[in-house]
């Protein structure tokens, strides 16, 4: 990486011009997957990559470059390059760089470069066996496994200079059952911002018992039921709907675009009272938890709704000075060919106190959301679709038949006051999220929840 006197260097190169903000961002990343399919490994594959993002503001104009190298002549030259594009009054500004500190932290017990391929290989083929030896109606088991080591350096113009390292491991396990006509899948993963001590906390083979069973049960499905209906949604992967419908709508830069249903409720009630909710990018060893954003601000827990009422947007540098709030750490970005955007982390609807089967219980005739495939958001308006991939029917209190081709049609925000009860059971679930072209690791949450009245699609019972 780079000195304190070469960032200073840079920095300042960048703001020759008359600049306001100057930013470095340095980023080396190694990383290993692995992918199994038809009973054998099919791809293996490792990267390496290394660069420096340059970032220069002005008003309210960002400027943006970046190069594969950290050798500080190629950095200045870029640095001077940049800076051409603002033909300001040359403003001399004192850079002093500081360290920064976050309450962040993690220990690695067993770094990926030091797990041999074999041991890796014997995941995925342990997770194999496990699945296929489940049932005979299992025909095809696909699963991946991918390892990231990645060391950053995040210098500005106001101070800030950080270094960090982060480890990362990601598996995901897909299952196809089928028994005469009837073919269904099964997915689910395991990911944490951990070494691989992560398989020793929970065995791959049970990630992939857990998929199987998901795709033998919807094997048994009858048609889902057409209508508005009460229903509960499962805790962990859940929450992919309050991110999507709702937690969008939160980041900062929709409400600056006016592309948010949020804009201007601050302090407003725009949830039933049970609810709070959260992004918190504290959380130890979770997958989307980090010591630093990707602007070096630190990491933070921020409460966005609290009890019903909304507290706090998800804000990156920019925005932060755009709507006059404080930072909130959420300033994030794929690699250092990309410009930081405000982007959640992991986002939940917090535990409540009900007990999860007296939830189910309170209800005569809806159904039961377990797991979710794909669906379709405008962030906009927080108008949803999502297709169920795990659900059931809950006659007079009880979970009944499995179902299948159901769907949830409704409103992020409306939905948000129709919530009637939240359970004790909190659990989190690992993904992706893709905006503005980038893709970043994340967690949504929940625990179980009721709402009462939704609108639920498929084929008829």
């Amino acid at each position: 990486m780079i000195d304190k006197e070469t960032a200073k260097k840079v920095l300042n190169q960048l703001l020759g011009s008359g600049g306001q903000f100057s930013e470095l961002f340095i980023q080396k990343k190694v990383s290993n997957s692995l992918r199994l399919d038809d009973n054998k490994i099919e791809n293996a594959s490792s990267g390496f990559e290394i660069g420096c993002g340059l970032r220069l503001i002005y008003e309210d104009s960002t400027y943006y470059a970046y190069i594969d190298s950290i050798e500080e002549s190629k950095l200045l030259e870029s640095a001077k390059v940049l800076r051409a594009a603002i033909n300001n009054s040359n403003i001399n500004k004192s850079i002093d760089l500081n360290d920064s500190y976050s309450n962040y932290n993690v220990k690695i017990l067993k770094y990926p470069d030091l797990v041999i391929p074999e041991v890796k290989k014997q995941i995925l083929l342990k997770v194999n066996e496990a699945a296929r030896n489940k049932s005979d109606n299992i025909f095809q088991v696909t699963a991946s496994l991918s390892d990231t080591q990645e060391e950053i350096l995040i210098a500005n113009s106001e101070g800030v200079f950080v270094k960090d390292f982060y480890v990362k491991i990601f598996l995901a396990i897909n299952v196809i059952a089928a028994k005469g006509s009837e073919v269904r899948t099964g997915y689910k993963s395991l990911a944490k911002s951990m070494g691989f001590e992560l398989f020793d906390e929970k065995k791959p083979e049970d990630v992939a018992l857990e998929a199987a069973d998901i795709a033998l049960n919807m094997l048994d499905a009858i048609n889902a039921p057409i209508g508005i209906l009460p229903v509960v949604i499962g805790p962990g992967f859940g929450g992919v709907i309050f991110h999507e419908a709702c937690g969008h709508g939160l980041e900062a830069d929709a409400i600056i675009k006016n592309a948010s249903v949020f804009k201007d409720k601050l302090g407003c009630k725009i949830a039933s009272d049970i609810v709070t909710a959260i992004d918190d990018s504290t959380l130890p060893y979770h997958w989307g938890s980090y010591k630093f954003d990707g602007e070096g601000s630190p990491s933070q827990r921020n409460i966005l709704i609290e009890n019903g009422i909304l507290r706090n947007y998800m804000l990156d540098i920019k925005s932060s000075k755009k709507l006059k709030l404080p930072l909130t750490g959420n300033g994030r970005r794929q690699s250092f060919r990309d410009i930081p955007i405000p982007r959640m982390s992991n986002t939940f609807i917090d535990k409540g106190t009900e007990k999860p089967d007296i939830i189910i219980s309170s209800i005569k005739k809806g159904i039961y959301a377990k797991e979710f495939s794909g669906g379709q958001v405008d962030p906009a308006t927080g108008d949803f679709v999502f297709g169920i991939s795990e659900g059931y029917l809950i006659e007079n209190g009880i979970l009944g038949n499995p179902i299948k081709g159901a769907t949830l049609i409704g409103n992020g925000p409306e939905i948000l006051n129709k919530i009637e009860a939240i359970g004790n059971d909190l659990d989190y679930s690992p993904g992706f999220c893709g905006k503005n072209g980038q893709s970043i690791t994340n967690e949504v949450g929940q625990p179980t929840i009721k709402i009462s009245a939704i609108t639920v699609g498929g084929t008829g019972a």
